[in-house]
């Protein structure tokens, strides 16, 4: 290619830089001029708007016509919504720290970067805050692809009053990080006790013998692995870089689409955004047939339900409460119509939140 055309298309992308930064300028002034209307209105508390951002998201992938990728446009056009909403009101949200964990990740991914991040040690001190108004949102794992449920956010639901606002899905991949040349240096694998089981066959496989140490968080993993050469962690390329570790090896994980899921937690009633998940608390009358009677409603009114898990109630012994997500709105016809019926037939309903489904 010659100099010629070269600098003519170097130009051509300086114009477009040009422009591009003048629509985001106007943008971020027409979300300021949102933000003063709202005020004058003396509305200054919903600046986040989950099923609006939901909408917009959308609408992103279906005009998206490449060459970029749907899932990498989005990430672009999330970070301009998140930078401007932090001109109206800055959010804060509190997630399962510290530093370098999947769990901000997963905030980051759903929030974008300009938002004041709160690590904390644990699921229910996330809840708390939350409760407390010293964070806006959380960020909670709830499920992973191949270990199943996380009991301990699960439980918290039996009674928090918080409300579901959004989900957040992660593809995982585990490295095996430490500051050992090679793996006859590393005595004793730390992680979180899930990750230990996403990597069971692999460990076996590798590291057949070596001592592994369940510990609060990958990320706390790779401290402690940063602190002593005979450890390795097993986290994020994040991690192996704010801890300054080295990668042993890549992808260990068993299942190769390996995905953990997370809700975003707040006080926030979501309104529907046309594509939208509705998650259930409810409770059986301990006899025979009660979880048919509790099913049955959802199908007859041609409700589809993605997943059931059931938890011990912690009334008394043997009594289980049951977790449901639903497609649909809970303002929905057909959904409304079956939670009608199943308030009835429960012992307890608890409708954890309505909010749009994460969709990549």
């Amino acid at each position: 290619m010659s100099d010629s055309r070269l600098d003519q298309l170097r130009k051509g992308i300086d114009s477009l830089d040009e422009e591009i930064q003048k629509l985001l300028n106007k943008r971020a002034e027409s979300a300021q001029l949102v933000a003063e209307a709202k005020r004058s209105e003396g509305d200054d508390t919903d600046f986040y708007r989950p099923e609006r951002e939901a909408a917009v998201l959308r609408r992103v992938r279906e005009r998206n016509q490449g060459p970029l990728s749907d899932e990498e446009v989005v990430r672009l056009f999330r970070e301009i919504m998140s930078a401007c909403l932090a001109l109206e009101k800055p959010l804060t949200i509190a997630y399962l720290g510290p530093e370098g964990t999947y769990s901000q990740a997963a905030t980051l991914k759903h929030f974008g970067h300009s938002v004041k991040l709160k690590p904390l040690a644990a699921i229910d001190e996330i809840f708390r805050e939350v409760e407390a108004g010293s964070a806006d949102y959380g960020v909670v794992p709830v499920e992973n692809s191949s270990e199943g449920a996380i009991s301990q956010t699960l439980d918290m639901f039996i009674r928090s009053p918080l409300k579901i606002c959004g989900d957040v899905e992660l593809r995982i991949h585990h490295q095996l990080l430490t500051k050992a040349g090679n793996l006859e240096g590393i005595k004793c694998v730390r992680a979180h006790q899930q990750s230990l089981a996403q990597c069971r066959e692999w460990l076996d496989a590798n590291l057949p013998g070596v001592e592994r140490v369940a510990v609060s968080s990958n990320a706390e993993a790779a401290r402690l692995a940063r602190e002593d050469s005979t450890i390795a962690a097993i986290a994020s390329d994040a991690a192996a870089e704010m801890y300054a570790l080295g990668t042993l090896a890549e992808n260990i994980e068993d299942e190769p689409n390996n995905t953990t899921r997370f809700l975003v937690i707040g006080d926030q009633e979501v309104e529907p955004s046309g594509s939208d998940k509705t998650s259930l608390m409810v409770a059986a009358h301990n006899r025979a047939g009660a979880l048919y009677a509790l099913l049955e409603p959802i199908s007859r009114h041609g409700v589809s339900m993605t997943r059931i898990e059931s938890r011990p109630s912690r009334v008394s012994k043997w009594d289980y409460v049951f977790f449901l997500d639903v497609e649909g709105h809970a303002r929905d016809h057909n959904v409304a119509a079956a939670l009608d019926e199943l308030v009835l037939t429960a012992a307890q309903l608890k409708v954890l939140g309505s909010y749009p489904k994460c969709e990549l």
